[in-house]
């Protein structure tokens, strides 16, 4: 009767350390699901920024650095390899893109033109689902790392290497961030 409560006992811990192993791999596999949604909008938006840049071009010829800064983001986005660098590769080609907006306000008669417009429309359409693939990824990754912190996955986490991935911040800076949009009539 010993021996069947002991292999009972020693088949219940095989079986929670086999569950646990199997949920932290799945949670870092929908992680990993999670940004792949957001490398598809990030291609996405790669593909419509060269269509804007030379869209701008035609009406703003002076504003060549603001051009070339985004030409600049969109490639080192592309070449992109690992999570960490994409997601750099993406905040500077926020930056670059924000640029350019703040160029565009000198340019009331491009903010009219119909090929602009339709590429405004569905850069900002793509941000939007960025945004969500974004939150999405976060939420991911806020339940992978609490699955590798809490006990006692954590000792199994610990012993296969599941670690604390980094969580997918916000490209602006805070103080703009915190800042409340200005409206002007």
């Amino acid at each position: 009767m010993t021996v069947v409560i002991v292999v009972a006992v020693i088949f219940i811990v095989i079986a929670v350390f086999i569950s646990m192993y199997n949920g932290l791999v799945k949670l870092r596999n929908n992680r990993e699901n999670a940004f792949a949604n957001i490398d598809v909008q990030l291609k996405q938006r790669y593909d419509l920024v060269p269509q804007l840049v030379s869209t701008v071009k035609g009406y703003a010829t002076h504003e060549k650095q603001v051009l070339e800064e985004v030409t600049a983001a969109r490639a080192a986005a592309i070449n992109a390899k690992t999570i960490d660098e994409k997601v750099a590769a993406d905040k500077s080609l926020s930056a670059a893109l924000s640029g350019l907006r703040i160029s565009l306000e000198a340019y009331p008669e491009l903010k009219a033109n119909q090929n602009f417009l339709q590429l405004q429309a569905e850069l900002a359409d793509i941000e939007n689902k960025l945004a969500a693939a974004r939150r999405f990824f976060n939420s991911s990754t806020r339940e992978y790392n609490n699955a590798c912190e809490v006990f006692p996955s954590n000792i199994i986490a610990g012993m296969f290497h599941f670690t604390r991935a980094a969580m997918y911040e916000a490209t602006e800076n805070r103080a703009t961030l915190e800042k409340a949009p200005e409206v002007k009539f």
